[in-house]
């Protein structure tokens, strides 16, 4: 695929990482182009950095790996979006590290709002950057969890996590993004605060 990639970041930088030893091409923006730059020159192959106007040409899908605060602005940069797979990866949450949005609507659902003409997947928000970052296959497979409206869009989000080494799992419609976003935000807790690190995503087995 060729995949956009908006924020040169810490998820940024790990989807370019993960992306390219798939295989798959690789545009990377920032608002700062420099840190864009930066990431294409240490992932090298397959990774190019382009102005934000640029990063959606000629792409099957875009990541939106920006913050939620930041999500809308940032993709509102980009020319020839209409119609264009988005993942969504952000979690909304305040410096206290509660979530700014939930039950009623959800970060994802907002975007979407504000942004009509796209379709908007939420995906790969309980999932820390080293995970992501990890080369494709060995060890676990992560299951990457997927909510959206459109089934072109989730089809396409479903193929791009298979193609890079994950579980997909279609977690139901965009809505879903409610329950998503809380169960990303426990893992953070549960990384960060509940000392088990980075190297933990949540998963469902089936028992019995």
């Amino acid at each position: 695929m060729k995949i956009g990639i908006i924020g040169a970041g810490n998820m940024g930088s790990a989807f370019a990482r993960r992306l390219a030893a798939a295989d798959h091409e690789v545009a990377i923006t920032a608002s700062d182009l420099d840190e864009a730059r930066m990431v294409a020159s240490e992932v090298g192959r397959r990774v190019r950095a382009l102005h934000r106007e640029e990063v959606a040409e000629g792409t099957d899908l875009l990541i939106l790996a920006t913050p939620y605060s930041h999500s809308v602005d940032a993709l509102r940069a980009v020319r020839h979006t209409d119609g264009k797979a988005v993942i969504d990866i952000s979690n909304p949450f305040d410096e206290d590290m509660s979530l700014t949005v939930g039950h009623t609507t959800s970060a994802a659902e907002e975007i979407q709002r504000a942004i009509p003409g796209v379709k908007i997947v939420k995906a790969f928000n309980t999932i820390f950057a080293p995970i992501v970052a990890a080369p494709p296959g060995g060890g676990v497979k992560v299951q990457v969890f997927y909510a959206g409206n459109d089934p072109g869009a989730k089809d396409t989000v479903r193929r791009l996590a298979e193609s890079t080494g994950f579980e997909p799992v279609d977690a139901g419609p965009l809505s879903n993004a409610r329950y998503l976003e809380p169960l990303g935000m426990l893992n953070i807790w549960l990384g960060y605060m509940g000392g088990r690190g980075t190297n933990i995503a949540p998963g469902w087995e089936r028992v019995g």
